[in-house]
């Protein structure tokens, strides 16, 4: 089972990226996809309040719709992230709209927050409770493209998931919807802030329990925008950020076919560049609030150079279309070694180690 992927990739690489998608979903949901295997014993923690068994989550965009949240953890994930999802059904942008960019292992995405709106979300995440034994599954809410008020579509999806999401992540940083990144803006992300803060809070009190509430950013920050976002997390009841989403830059893969392809560029090229921006994050934020390292981890060692730079837990996607799930193994194994080598007990003690070097390390 171990080799399967092995074995389908160079046929699953035939089918156009949807294509190949939508088979990496049903094999999930077949229990086709190799468990991991081998336990999580020194890499568990408690991060914003959650029991984690290893650090390593599956970023939104994988599972947008809630069909394998239980499926991922068994294969050997600590956590699963479905979404992003928005209040109503959204086809997302016109087909094509995902490429590969195979020699740089990275992906283009202009999806669109394509998925099926809270409702059927909603059932379907009812139906993953039911079944859940281990691992945290939370939810990316998102705004619908044509929406008249985008915080307002924040609120309500931490309202109709509140019940069902052990974690929310309120996505403000995709490139694939038009005028979303403006709420990065200092005077707007103190207002969606304000505002989706105190949903949560009364959704707490309705409830008798909080929520932990998150936000996604872009790498493509100014040093202003990054100091502004960093201000605003501190002083406001945030309990984490999540570092960082695609990047609409190319240099990275200049001259390849698909450069000039508009959406978000993923995957390996993104490493330095957003480990870069984590680093800087976390020294702006003093390390006093949990961050999530995603972009460009591609193997064991940049997921431990994740956490160094500062993050508490990390995420991947682009990596399982080139490597599978098996991957996974790898990374905890990785974790391991880079804890015992580094004289590390515990990746709370890692966390931020090299933040410094990360920080001054120069990008493309």
């Amino acid at each position: 089972m171990a080799d399967l992927f092995k074995l389908i990739s160079p046929l699953l690489f035939k089918l156009e990226p949807e294509q190949a998608h939508r088979a990496a979903i049903n094999a999930l949901q077949l229990g086709l996809a190799p468990k991991g295997k081998l336990s999580n014993q020194g890499l568990e923690q408690t991060v914003f309040g959650l029991k984690f068994d290893n650090p390593i989550g599956i970023a939104a965009g994988f599972d947008k719709n809630a069909e394998v949240g239980n499926e991922v953890i068994k294969v050997g994930f600590g956590f699963s992230e479905i979404g992003s999802v928005t209040p109503k059904p959204q086809q997302g942008n016109p087909k094509p709209r995902l490429f590969r960019v195979e020699e740089h292992m990275g992906v283009i995405n202009r999806m669109g927050f394509n998925n099926e709106g809270h409702r059927k979300v909603l059932e379907r995440m009812r139906g993953q409770r039911l079944h859940k034994k281990t691992g945290q599954i939370g939810v990316n809410i998102g705004a619908n493209k044509d929406s008249d008020d985008f915080i307002a579509d924040y609120e309500l999806g931490i309202e109709v998931f509140y019940n069902v999401a052990d974690y929310f992540v309120a996505n403000i940083s995709s490139p694939n919807t038009p005028g979303l990144r403006a709420l990065q803006s200092k005077a707007s992300l103190e207002k969606l802030v304000t505002r989706i803060v105190k949903q949560r809070d009364k959704m707490a009190k309705r409830s008798g329990k909080t929520i932990p509430l998150l936000l996604k950013i872009a790498p493509d920050l100014t040093d202003e925008d990054l100091a502004d976002i960093a201000e605003i997390s501190l002083a406001s009841k945030l309990d984490g950020v999540v570092v960082s989403n695609t990047t609409i830059r190319r240099d990275f893969i200049q001259g390849h076919l698909h450069e000039n392809e508009a959406g978000g560029l993923s995957g390996k090229p993104l490493f330095e560049f957003s480990t870069h921006m984590l680093a800087r994050f976390y020294q702006a934020t003093q390390g006093k609030i949990p961050l999530v390292g995603v972009g460009g981890i591609s193997n064991g060692e940049t997921a431990y150079q994740k956490i160094c730079a500062g993050a508490s837990l990390v995420q991947l996607y682009s990596c399982l279309i080139y490597s599978g799930t098996a991957i996974i193994d790898d990374i905890r194994q990785a974790i391991l070694d880079g804890l015992a080598r580094d004289g590390f007990t515990s990746i709370e003690q890692a966390t931020g180690s090299q933040a410094d070097h990360w920080a001054q390390k120069t990008t493309r």
